[in-house]
């Protein structure tokens, strides 16, 4: 990594389809928040600012990975309308009339 990039965390991914989490996976998510919330406190008790700037860096990945999996799992709930008539909506129109010779 070239010295100009800046510390983007191991939880930091670009959204990609193939980047998704898996559902059974939340709870190591977070797991491993509860564990950089306590090294950011031992790494601000010990005065080590970097080491604690890096790891919110990592807390706030982690947090929108977790966010980004409960959006999912909402959408996965959740019925799509495609627009499409329902059949007690087109049944009236397909039996009404005397059919034509």
């Amino acid at each position: 990594m070239p010295p100009e990039a800046p510390y983007i965390g191991f939880l930091s991914a670009a959204p990609h389809p193939m980047l998704r989490i898996d559902p059974a996976q939340r709870q190591r998510l977070r797991d491993i928040r509860a564990s950089l919330t306590a090294r950011i406190a031992e790494a601000e008790h010990e005065g080590w600012t970097g080491e604690a700037e890096g790891l919110k860096i990592s807390l706030a990945a982690a947090g929108a990975k977790l966010a980004e999996a409960d959006a999912a799992a909402a959408r996965r709930n959740t019925a799509a309308d495609l627009g499409m008539p329902a059949y007690r909506d087109i049944a009236g129109r397909l039996t009404a009339g005397p059919a034509k010779p």
